[in-house]
């Protein structure tokens, strides 16, 4: 399997991928905003050569199918990151976790983003400045019972569970990507400096693709739009001018001792217990 884009529904593309083929993913779906909710900071979001005006029960359903194909494809031990936000539907919550947590995955985490801005100022509750991501994993045979996973190396774990990094700015063609920095810090804190394959089914703009070639890593995006996909190759084409934001990012992932090797040294204080006053 090459390294590229395919041009196409995206259940339908996932359907013909045979399984076991990818290491992780990431991706960020059309969120069913209805083509018609906007904020005073940011105009309502529309797709090229797709809608994002369905009925909320079909939406769920058709997640629910991309989500479990992904399982197919990815490889026992093997990850998936999947970004979505709480939405507000004539004051009804719908929540992501609703129909994430009906898929074959095994939720290993949620991860807050805290973009910093909220894309609606309005007073209907307190603005909404973060999104969800939630890490998803296809456990190995023998975790049947367990499914824990391999630990987070430190330099990874280090990361916490709320990601503050600001929205993508630069590309103003695609609708409302997620920046450089959100597939880069999941692609790297699962695969490492090893080798290993990525897929994004709703590439978009490319970045998930664009940070998998960056890291050294083989990649497959698919997108129902040509427009996108044109633009996302000539992207990838030219992915070297992003390599310096993309380094910024892995410098996070450094650490100097592990807690267990401060310990190990010694080099850890032992805890003091202040007198209690009666």
């Amino acid at each position: 399997m090459e390294n590229g884009l395919i041009r196409g529904d995206t259940l339908s593309v996932l359907r013909e991928l045979p399984a076991d083929s990818f290491d992780a993913g990431v991706t960020s779906p059309p969120y069913n905003k209805g083509e018609r909710h906007q904020g005073w900071l940011v105009p309502k979001v529309t797709y090229h050569a797709s809608s994002d005006r369905r009925a909320e029960d079909v939406y769920q359903a058709e997640q629910i199918e991309v989500l479990n194909e992904l399982y197919r494809v990815t490889r026992p031990g093997g990850s998936f990151f999947y970004n979505h936000k709480l939405r507000w539907d004539r004051g009804w919550l719908q929540h992501p976790y609703a129909w994430v947590s009906k898929t074959d995955w095994v939720l290993r985490q949620e991860i807050i983003w805290q973009r910093k801005i909220a894309g609606n100022i309005r007073g209907w509750r307190f603005w909404q400045v973060e999104e969800r991501i939630y890490w998803l994993y296809k456990p190995r045979l023998e975790e049947a019972a367990a499914p824990i996973g391999t630990e987070l190396e430190s330099r990874h774990a280090k990361m916490t569970s709320i990601w503050e990094i600001r929205p993508e700015r630069k590309l103003d063609w695609a609708p409302d990507p997620f920046p450089l920095e959100i597939p880069a810090r999941c692609i790297y804190a699962i695969l490492g400096d090893g080798q290993g394959r990525v897929i994004d089914p709703y590439a978009g703009s490319g970045t998930t693709l664009v940070a998998a070639k960056l890291l050294g890593y083989d990649y497959l995006g698919i997108d129902i739009s040509e427009e996108y996909i044109e633009k996302a190759r000539e992207r990838l084409a030219n992915a070297a001018v992003e390599q310096v934001r993309l380094d910024k990012e892995i410098e996070k992932h450094r650490v100097g001792l592990t807690f267990k090797q401060r310990k190990e040294r010694g080099l850890t204080k032992p805890r003091t217990r202040r007198p209690r006053l009666i």
